[in-house]
């Protein structure tokens, strides 16, 4: 799921929500995965670090997204 897919999804709110609320959860899904490879030492802290700072960025944004999503909507 990317945002691009619910951005297509704006005309009909209730699917657009529908599409928001998938993409926070693979937000979420990533937060677990950069917490993996960095167990599995294939990223270093500082990368770690790095993409949990951007991951969380994303997060909020859909957040706010999420919260108040009349201004993306198409009328």
């Amino acid at each position: 799921m990317n945002l691009r897919e619910a951005w297509a999804k704006r005309r009909y709110e209730a699917h657009f929500m529908s599409k928001l609320t998938d993409c926070d959860g693979e937000n979420s899904e990533t937060d677990t995965s950069l917490d993996f490879a960095l167990d599995c030492e294939y990223i270093t802290i500082m990368e770690h670090q790095e993409l949990t700072e951007a991951n969380r960025s994303v997060g909020r944004m859909l957040g706010s997204m999420i919260s108040h999503p009349e201004p993306f909507l198409l009328k």
